[in-house]
């Protein structure tokens, strides 16, 4: 006989064993979620001070609060007017920390450090009027945490606060002008070059580029920080087309080059067809192309069809009721010389080189139909290209691309740096007259507190 405590043994193993009878696991217990301290602190001063364990950056530096209030004093004449009234506030948050209280210490630390953001954000906003071709060259204001990481790895904080404002060389030397100029009885000249800062208020993407100087009417060529060759250009006409109501004056424009174009092409502005060359071919006849080996083409691609001239109504081409589109050989006598240097604007702008380079020894040399024609385009390739430029070698069209794309930034600027000072020129678009800000609402802010 078995027992009753074997027969409790022999089930309890049999239930065990069985699927069917066997214990269903029990449902595992979740973990509670613990939020990590950077997903709950999500503002840029939060996580810059969660990294250093909430230690102050400011409040032990006196040098640096000094110079932090002073660059926000001087914060109009880079476009940034809440400066002023920020360096008050820092400055009864300061007085306020005094009492040795720790949050009002944490309090002030934070206003400064926000403010810091605040003011070099605002340096990364657009030229107004600035057309952006590419997005290698449009603003874009670094995070808060860069902001303020960077500034606490400075060597000297309140150096650093000196130099956070220099965008570029021109940048620099127009600014420490403006700040000193504010100084002055009524402000000086610090209104007017204000008005330039706003229009030079760019950072290069890269350690080389380009800037056109349309007022001046010149163009300088950069590398490391310094201009390492400059030379005249011919701009615009300040001209508006009476018929289509088209400006001839060369834009602000900024871009990257990526290529050059040997022999190439001339595409004839649409204005001077109507005007100069429709109303000759209506008289002369067709024949009158050939002499200054201009084509009629359907397009102004790569590989056009050439269009027979015979089939053009050259009357209504001249009365602006028809259309046609002339392009001339690639010679050295055509408008845009040997060389020719695009970059994307959406409103067809280049630089290139010219035959009449009696244009250069004018004073004003608003001469062109908006595109920029060189003094020494050559001397701009060879720099572009890190070698030799020849046009020569080929006597057809021909695309060859640069090692690096170099940006380039075409502005307007009556005030320039110049041999360290600052050369003051005409306003020969006027468009400093038109300019929104009011000198003497950037003399009543910039002077304050300076």
């Amino acid at each position: 006989m078995i027992s009753q405590t074997c027969k409790l043994v022999l089930l309890a193993a049999v239930l065990g064993s069985s699927p069917a009878y066997a214990k269903k696991p029990p449902k595992p217990v979740s973990a509670p979620v613990v939020t990590p301290i950077f997903a709950r602190n999500f503002t840029p001063i939060d996580r810059f001070y969660s990294a250093r364990k909430d230690a102050l950056l400011w409040m032990s530096n006196r040098e640096a609060q000094v110079a932090l209030i002073q660059l926000l004093r001087d914060a109009p004449i880079d476009g940034f007017t809440r400066g002023p009234d920020l360096a008050t506030q820092i400055e009864g948050a300061i007085t306020a920390a005094q009492t040795g209280t720790p949050a009002a210490a944490t309090s002030a630390d934070r206003l400064m450090s926000q403010a810091l953001i605040d003011y070099v954000q605002s340096l990364y906003t657009q030229v107004p009027g600035m057309t952006y071709g590419d997005n290698w060259v449009r603003p874009k204001a670094p995070s808060g945490e860069t902001i303020l990481a960077t500034a606490a790895r400075a060597p000297s904080l309140a150096a650093h606060m000196d130099e956070v404002w220099n965008l570029n060389p021109v940048y620099a030397q127009l600014r420490k002008a403006a700040v000193e100029e504010a100084k002055l009885p009524n402000g000086g000249q610090s209104a007017r070059l204000a008005l330039n800062l706003s229009r030079a208020r760019f950072k290069p993407p890269s350690n080389k580029f380009i800037l056109v100087d349309i007022a001046s009417a010149r163009l300088w060529m950069y590398e490391n920080g310094a201009p390492v060759d400059s030379m005249k250009v011919v701009v615009g006409k300040n001209e508006v087309d009476p018929k289509s109501g088209a400006s001839l004056r060369t834009p602000m424009l900024a871009g990257v080059m990526y290529y050059a174009i040997y022999n190439p092409y001339w595409h004839v502005p649409d204005h001077l067809v109507r005007l100069n060359i429709a109303p000759a071919v209506a008289k002369l006849g067709p024949n009158a192309l050939k002499g200054n080996k201009y084509e009629v083409v359907d397009s102004w691609s790569s590989n056009p069809v050439i269009v027979d001239p015979a089939t053009v109504d050259w009357k209504a081409v001249s009365a602006g009721t028809a259309h046609a589109l002339l392009r001339q050989k690639p010679t050295g006598a055509n408008s845009m010389g040997k060389m020719k240097f695009p970059f994307e604007n959406g409103l067809g702008i280049y630089l290139h080189d010219t035959p009449h380079k009696e244009y250069f020894k004018e004073a004003v040399r608003t001469l062109s139909n908006g595109c920029i024609r060189l003094e020494r385009a050559a001397d701009f390739g060879s720099w572009m290209m890190g070698r030799p430029a020849r046009p020569e070698d080929t006597s057809a069209e021909l695309t060859v691309p640069f090692p690096q794309g170099v940006p380039i930034y075409v502005t307007y600027l009556t005030a320039l740096p110049d041999t360290g000072k600052i050369a003051y020129g005409k306003d020969v678009y006027g468009w400093d007259a038109r300019a929104p800000m009011t000198g003497q609402a950037v003399v009543q802010a910039a002077g304050a507190g300076s």
